[in-house]
């Protein structure tokens, strides 16, 4: 079993590809603890109906999602210790419940318990969700590779399309381009998928224009995932977010929040584990850079008390606000939070706030890289 080896690894090799191969980019790591609680008893409970035509829906490409969604990684790794699985399961459930409908996963997020939660917890309405998940890894301990070949990209979906308890995978994205392997290829085995209805949509994580453009003109892609927020800004200087646009190309912001950042919570007594929390080991997490980037969370603060919301929701607003073919996939393991988070489709501005905010933003400065050297590696 895939989840048994993983654990045989020994710790030394654990704790090395925490540290030096983490993968960020709505994140990529081993988790030192896999989950192993039942879900047998939360399978048929029921849900509630009442809110889920509250949320309005936008267009990645082709594929109709909730205006918010998902981010499910949070919940198995990456940000501390994994949460049981009973509460992750109970915060999927209620995201449901109120009306989101786009649900992000990938094999890597683990690996691959997130996706069994995914596909547990979402198995009593599996046909009225979209299940995002990702291939693109070579997954082994104590390191980590990029592999998209296309008999790699077909064998993995095979395997993620058990856990998700599926007969299809409704957006399937390479989590990262391999510079081994030509897009065309990866785009060709996509669209054979596709054909076979294993797949319905294909999408791109941390591609650059070129990239994009090539696999567009094999098979259509829906989505372009890539780091976004209020604070980190670097496919509006790259043209990721123009070609999108042009091509009809939904946009999907993984890290909204920055990591956390935009939640007004973090300062630099925030401590963040080594082992098993992916930040520690980011330029932007540094204590002194949790203090100079402090302006930016002032910024946010100021316009939530003006709107009786709070920074996260201003966070999330400004980026709903910022094109109708973005949405954004919020991480959270606990239903307080997750309520916080949908509370931001409540919360509108108009153009003359959101101008403000674009104004008052382009007089700081952000400090420190958004991942370290290595894990830009992997991005375009």
């Amino acid at each position: 079993m895939e989840d048994s080896k993983n654990r045989n690894n020994s710790e030394n090799s654990r704790r090395k590809f925490l540290q030096q191969s983490v993968i960020a980019g709505a994140g990529l790591m081993l988790a030192p603890a896999l989950m192993s609680a039942s879900t047998k008893d939360l399978a048929n409970s029921e849900i509630n109906n009442d809110k889920k035509d509250k949320m309005a829906t936008r267009n990645l490409g082709k594929l109709k999602v909730s205006a918010l969604g998902a981010g499910c990684m949070s919940i198995s790794a990456n940000y501390g210790a994994p949460a049981k699985i009973e509460e992750g399961i109970k915060t999927l459930r209620k995201a449901y419940e109120n009306g989101v409908t786009f649900f992000d996963t990938a094999e890597v997020y683990g690996p691959y318990t997130n996706e069994k939660l995914v596909g547990e917890a979402l198995k009593p309405f599996r046909d009225k969700v979209v299940i995002a998940t990702k291939f693109g890894f070579e997954i082994g301990a104590p390191s980590i590779t990029l592999n998209s070949r296309p008999e790699h990209i077909k064998k993995v979906v095979e395997a993620s399309l058990k856990r998700l308890q599926t007969d299809h995978i409704d957006l399937l994205y390479q989590h990262r381009v391999d510079p081994n392997v030509p897009i065309e290829d990866v785009a060709g085995a996509v669209k054979d998928l596709i054909q076979q209805g294993k797949v319905l949509h294909f999408g791109l994580s941390e591609a650059n224009t070129a990239t994009i453009r090539k696999a567009h003109s094999v098979q259509p892609v829906s989505a372009v995932q890539t780091e976004y927020s209020f604070m980190e800004r670097s496919v509006e200087k790259n043209g990721v977010l123009d070609l999108c646009e042009e091509l009809g190309i939904g946009f999907v912001p993984w890290g909204p929040l920055g990591m956390g950042y935009l939640t007004g919570k973090l300062n630099a007594q925030t401590p963040f584990d080594n082992k098993l929390d992916l930040r520690s080991a980011f330029e932007r997490f540094t204590p002194e850079n949790l203090t100079v980037n402090m302006p930016i969370v002032n910024l946010l603060n100021r316009f939530a008390s003006n709107k009786n919301a709070t920074t996260s929701q201003i966070a999330l607003a400004w980026l709903m606000a910022k094109k109708p073919f973005i949405v954004s996939i919020t991480g959270t393991r606990n239903i307080p939070h997750l309520n916080e988070n949908l509370g931001a489709y409540d919360v509108q501005l108009s153009a003359s706030e959101f101008q403000e905010l674009e104004a008052e933003f382009a007089k700081l400065t952000v400090y420190g890289g958004r991942m370290n050297a290595m894990q830009m590696t992997f991005c375009q």
